[in-house]
């Protein structure tokens, strides 16, 4: 039986693995005054973040609606789909997974399953490739959810941040930072781990790098791993160098973190995803 792989834009994988893959990606919303921007379709990584501190009302960003994962549903049923996976953001981050699950339960065409990743950005986006990979050697749902179940164990990602006035601005400061009141000279690091949004506060960047470094000797060695940033790449290009003995030799991922994420964390910020060896 044949299972296509959903997930959100918020997954961070290259749009060449998504091709490959054949992974059907639903795009979010960003809202910039009164104009609203399908993520990833209709506004491009690099002029969001150009733009992003000088926009005169914050930017926000939403979910789609139950229709649009109904109708994604429906046009792979229709294409030959026999089961889909469909695998998005944290719940603790967006309520993406809570459309998914009610257009699943709605959807009576074929069976859908839709699974809370725990994770944002590529550690969502190695779920989503795995799963993928695996429906295509002929995974059955089941040993693909068991698979999943065990990478999201081994999975963190974490960024250290410029600053922390764009989670002012979006109104996440207090999800990650309570009790911070005005400090925002402060240098965070925030992290995922599980499902878990937590953070770290320091007043340089070289002290935020080193706790990721410390983050990366703590949990090393490591079957993946990839750059994260936001319109910050010789940055994350220069982290890389600074712990190319703790990380997979070979080629790896470096991506500009989506706009919906970057809307919170604000241009700047530098970090990794990465998975355990099992």
């Amino acid at each position: 039986m044949t299972i296509k792989i959903v997930t959100d834009s918020t997954c961070d994988l290259p749009e060449q693995v998504i091709e490959d893959l054949d992974i059907t990606v639903i795009p979010l919303y960003i809202n910039i005054g009164e104009e609203g921007y399908l993520d990833g379709v209709e506004i491009s990584r690099k002029e969001f973040y150009s733009n992003l501190p000088d926009y005169p009302t914050h930017p926000t960003t939403g979910t789609p609606g139950l229709d649009t994962f109904k109708q994604t549903f429906q046009d792979l049923a229709d294409k030959g789909a026999g089961e889909i996976l469909s695998i998005h953001i944290s719940k603790s981050l967006s309520a993406t997974i809570d459309v998914a699950r009610k257009a699943a339960e709605a959807f009576k065409s074929i069976p859908v399953k839709a699974l809370d990743s725990r994770q944002l950005s590529l550690g969502t986006g190695f779920q989503v490739q795995r799963a993928a990979e695996l429906a295509r050697a002929g995974a059955s749902m089941e040993e693909i959810l068991a698979d999943l179940q065990d990478l999201a164990r081994r999975t963190i990602v974490a960024a250290r941040l410029s600053t922390l006035e764009f989670l002012r601005r979006s109104g996440r400061l207090n999800m990650f930072m309570t009790g911070l009141g005005s400090l925002l000279q402060l240098k965070p690091i925030l992290t995922m781990v599980d499902g878990e949004p937590t953070s770290t506060r320091v007043r340089t960047t070289p002290r935020a790098e080193e706790h990721l470094i410390q983050e990366l000797e703590k949990r090393a060695p490591f079957e993946k791993f990839a750059l994260v940033h936001t319109n910050a790449a010789e940055e994350a290009e220069a982290f890389r160098k600074r712990i190319a003995g703790l990380i997979p030799s070979g080629a790896l991922y470096s991506m500009d973190i989506t706009p919906v994420i970057g809307a919170h964390i604000g241009p700047g910020a530098v970090g990794f995803a990465a998975v355990q060896e099992g």
